[in-house]
């Protein structure tokens, strides 16, 4: 069983566990396909996309990071989504996403998931959004000195709603 795998049978039984005890869940469920709310969680992506360009003109380019992040964040939701997943953990998101890739139900570029993983700190990415996102959303940083990370991130939100449109709609 593959790490991915591990982790979706660890967030399915989480939220099953957590709505028998009456709570809302913060894991997984396994539910009906909706292809409406793929398509609003695609807008959404859009959406955080147009506002990391809107926030950096604004002077607030700290915040582009985290409408980087939610950007590709919404394009995994939309593709749980479409394979009839609820998720309220972004950890659960991420693997849910892998475990698709690897069971070679979708064809998604590795670069997207290692955008969006939580390393340690001994294995980092370059174009890791998820560490961006939280070095300007809990630092003192206000603004993105390097340029480049932003463009980097335009692109790479751009490539990432791309290929989730071809996941959702092909």
């Amino acid at each position: 069983m593959s790490h991915a795998e591990n982790k979706l049978k660890w967030c399915l039984d989480k939220a099953k566990k957590e709505i028998e005890q009456g709570r809302n869940h913060r894991g997984l469920i396994k539910k009906k396909p909706d292809m409406e709310e793929a398509r609003n969680h695609i807008a959404k992506a859009e959406h955080d996309l147009a506002a990391i360009s809107y926030m950096e003109k604004g002077g607030f380019s700290d915040w582009s990071m985290g409408a980087a992040f939610y950007s590709m964040y919404h394009c995994f939701l939309a593709i749980s989504e479409k394979f009839g997943y609820e998720s309220r953990n972004q950890e659960c998101t991420i693997a849910l996403v892998r475990f698709l890739k690897e069971c070679g139900e979708i064809d998604f570029d590795e670069k997207f998931i290692k955008a969006l993983e939580v390393y340690s700190s001994e294995k980092k990415e370059e174009n890791n959004v998820t560490e961006k996102r939280e070095f300007y959303a809990y630092g003192t940083t206000t603004a993105v000195k390097n340029k480049e990370e932003i463009k980097r991130g335009i692109e790479l939100c751009k490539e990432c709603i791309a290929q989730t449109k071809r996941v959702i709609f092909e």
